[in-house]
């Protein structure tokens, strides 16, 4: 299945409607505008294999772009518009981008990427850069039938690591595979929950995470309508549903938190009947949260784990996890392992790191090492998560390695920002960490060791959290900066960092 095969079928339909404007991409003009595009990219010797970069906000572009790309034989990264310009400047370098396509709304963050050294080709959608036009502009002149050497491309997402720069993920690239070639998501989609042509699945997210892009396209290759909130809204979701006959949608936990926080009036005043089926992931569910969605939408919810790397999926239902709370589920791409440190694996109750058997291999882009740590001696792969099997083969996680943050559904690596805070003129020591955050999961929290002779205050808590903002965008910017004498260290001046993850935890706990 793909989109073409729908713009043969049923030109007219909408392959994504925008939710607050409106305005709506048929698959007839998304087969011509992606073709157009697809022959512009070969005019500039962009070849199978190669990558380029999408940085835009929820717009029609970014799913031309992608398909563009997809039926190009190469990979598109879509980059968040909201990293600081050194990550998108380092991330177009690492990523080897032929070219960067982005619009009027992510200008500032490209501006920025080039002041931190990227001297790629750039184009904007809307707009000229420089002396290039628009992209509208540039690709109205070929032709809106296919490249003649069509073949399947595939996303590279950037997943960051525990420590250093974000890492870019891919599948090992195959020449010549057929563009409408399946796919196990698309065969989840059908098998288990019925999706088809008459899909209509809400996306409230923003596109460049994996979960909405990969969710996304994969309701396009089916011939359903996708709806794109520019931004979400509680109460906006909930009346898109109502409105639109949604059937599927795709949220994380803080999703969940902030239409349970509404009214019991507001949340009474939309028909949710036409929904079919809630998948969640991207993050830990608090269990209270995820009973009293299936209290409000019956059982319609069903969770899946998994990762940007793609190597293995597990999943449960709703009636599962009623059995089960607190599951992710049972595998339904590649086999689950639990090794100890040593790689023995362990049985059912025993927790150790998580693994993936027999399922899809990747890589890390431009980190061979990294690559090998995620494998071991038997080749399974893990994501550096902890957690147990049940007698059944349910999963349930207990950790994250490294003390990953997961805020509102997106992964934040402490190494990073505590690099960037030790770079403040007021900062002796720090720690950073994710605290209990009944909106958000996670949120960002940095334990500071002024440097001696400087005086902790709220003063100095703002002008870091500037300091902050300016490095590494919003995203990663602490959303508490408290103050300590001295950070708890062990006798090798090895960083203490689980204890103060277990004290908020209490205080957590206690404030519940």
């Amino acid at each position: 299945m793909h989109p073409s095969v729908h713009a043969q079928l049923d030109p007219d339909k909408p392959a994504c409607i925008m939710a607050a404007s409106g305005e709506a991409l048929s698959y007839g003009d998304l087969e011509a505008r992606s073709n157009r595009l697809a022959h512009y990219l070969r005019s500039l010797g962009i070849a199978p294999g190669d990558t380029i970069a999408i940085i835009l906000d929820n717009q029609p572009w970014l799913f031309i772009a992608a398909w563009a790309a997809q039926r190009s034989g190469l990979y598109y990264a879509c980059l968040s518009y909201r990293l600081s310009g050194d990550d998108l400047g380092y991330i177009l370098k690492d990523s080897g981008a032929k070219l960067a396509i982005g619009s009027r709304t992510t200008i500032d963050v490209l501006a920025g990427a080039v002041a931190a050294g990227y001297e790629g080709p750039l184009v904007l959608v809307d707009d000229h850069w420089g002396t290039t036009p628009a992209l509208a502009e540039l690709t109205a002149g070929f032709p809106a039938t296919p490249i003649a050497d069509e073949m399947a491309g595939t996303d590279m997402l950037y997943s960051s690591g525990t420590t250093g720069r974000p890492k870019g993920v891919r599948q090992p690239f195959v020449v010549d595979l057929p563009i409408d070639r399946p796919t196990p998501l698309l065969k989840l989609a059908q098998s288990r929950f019925g999706m088809g042509r008459d899909t209509v699945y809400l996306s409230p997210a923003p596109l460049y995470h994996a979960g909405p892009l990969r969710w996304s396209m994969l309701v396009q290759r089916l011939g359903g309508t996708v709806v794109v909130m520019e931004k979400f809204d509680a109460e906006g979701a909930l009346a898109l549903i109502d409105r639109h006959g949604v059937t599927a949608a795709q949220w994380v936990p803080t999703h969940f938190s902030r239409m349970l926080q509404l009214p019991d009036a507001v949340r009474g005043a939309y028909s949710l009947a036409s929904l079919r089926v809630a998948l969640h992931a991207a993050a830990p569910c608090p269990v209270p949260v995820k009973e009293r969605m299936l209290a409000w939408w019956g059982p319609k919810i069903h969770e899946y784990y998994g990762g940007t790397e793609n190597n293995g999926l597990t999943l449960i239902g709703p009636e599962e996890w009623a059995a089960r709370p607190g599951s992710v589920g049972k595998a339904f791409v590649g086999t689950v392992k639990i090794c100890d440190e040593k790689g023995a694996e362990l049985p059912p109750g025993e927790t150790g790191d998580v693994y993936f058997a027999d399922g899809p291999r990747f890589e890390y882009h431009n980190d061979a090492a990294k690559t090998r740590s995620a494998y071991n001696d038997r080749g399974w792969s893990t994501l550096g998560d902890v957690g147990h099997l049940d007698a059944d083969g349910y999963l349930f996680l207990t950790d994250r390695k490294n003390f990953t943050i997961i805020s509102g559904g997106v992964n934040i690596y402490p190494q990073e920002i505590e690099n960037a805070l030790g770079e403040h003129p007021a900062v002796g020591d720090v720690a950073v960490f994710g605290a209990p955050d009944a909106d958000l999961g996670e949120r960002v929290v940095a334990v500071i060791e002024p440097k001696p002779g400087v005086e902790p205050s709220g003063t100095l808590a703002e002008d870091i959290g500037r300091f902050a903002r300016d490095r590494l965008g919003s995203l990663k910017t602490p959303k508490q900066i408290d103050f300590t004498d001295a950070l708890p260290r062990e006798p090798t001046g090895k960083l203490f960092k689980k204890k103060l993850v277990e004290e908020y935890r209490q205080r957590a706990a206690d404030a519940a």
